[in-house]
């Protein structure tokens, strides 16, 4: 069984505050992008669960990996007798905010489901995917857009963007970016609720979305972890700072970063800018990505 694993982006995302399990409640909205790996399940007469890696960016091949600890999950929930050998091609670059590990999850949940034959609905699967991680249901849900609240496990299809479709430049440095510190660093700041105090709310976005203009939109993309973690990774500060000054107006951090985005009006737009980013910018790694 073959499978794509998408990206994600966080067009919004508005830290609450901490929980007392430690994590942080939160409102987002997610935006489903065609950049994707690739995963292939195939199935094991034994119970063992191996990871293979390949592509681009190397990742944990044991039971770390949220792809394994999906397999296992299901294996030892439902006493599954069979195993699995699962092959994640990564084109995601890794620890960058953009869900890579989470989508793999979820991939994994949904293709076991059907390769195992275990018949889990979606709101079992969704039930699985919350004990993995936080972004992990959002990717259950195969839905282009959602807002996420709670932790971000509580997932709400924004069925009204259902043909929308953006086009974006997505620009991420040769930097891994812990999300836990990052959340460290937004407890710890005695600024925190002055830096995460949104101009707009989910709504006017939502509006301004469904119009499709980025200058419009501009004005009401946030996220409240972002002057947290520009402060701590330079490079992340230094992209946000280079695509605003090539013009370019809607300009967000993805969830903790680095990855950074803009909106765009075209695809041909877009091939323009990321050959002129490219050329400018050898280190960086430069995507032209959209709404899937």
């Amino acid at each position: 069984m073959v499978l794509n694993s998408y990206a994600k982006l966080n067009l919004y995302l508005q830290v609450l505050g901490r929980r007392a399990d430690t994590f942080h409640n939160i409102r987002t909205v997610f935006e489903r992008i065609d950049l994707c790996d690739r995963i292939i399940l195939k199935p094991r007469q034994d119970k063992k669960i191996r990871i293979i890696c390949r592509g681009n960016f190397p990742i944990p091949q044991d039971n770390s990996n949220l792809a394994y600890r999906s397999a296992k999950l299901l294996q030892d929930n439902l006493k599954v007798g069979c195993g699995a050998d699962i092959t994640i091609i990564k084109r995601i670059p890794v620890s960058s905010g953009l869900g890579g590990g989470s989508s793999n999850a979820a991939a994994v949940l949904s293709g076991l489901n059907k390769l195992w034959k275990l018949r889990l609905s979606r709101a079992e699967l969704v039930e699985f995917a919350k004990r993995i991680g936080s972004d992990v249901p959002f990717f259950i849900y195969n839905c282009p857009f959602a807002q996420g609240r709670g932790r971000g496990d509580k997932i709400m299809p924004i069925r009204k963007l259902g043909k929308i479709r953006l086009w974006h430049i997505l620009v991420v440095p040769k930097v891994s970016v812990s999300t836990p510190l990052i959340y460290k660093k937004w407890d710890k700041s005695a600024l925190s609720f002055k830096l995460t105090r949104p101009k707009y709310n989910v709504k006017i976005l939502l509006q301004r979305l469904k119009n499709g203009d980025p200058f419009l939109i501009s004005g009401a993309l946030f996220n409240g972890l972002e002057d947290i973690t520009l402060k701590a990774y330079p490079a992340s500060r230094y992209i946000r700072e280079k695509l605003l000054d090539s013009g370019l107006k809607a300009v967000l951090m993805s969830g903790s970063g680095p990855a950074t985005f803009a909106i765009i009006s075209s695809r041909k737009e877009g091939a323009w800018f990321c050959s002129q980013i490219k050329a400018q910018q050898k280190t960086w790694r430069v995507f032209l990505t959209r709404t899937f």
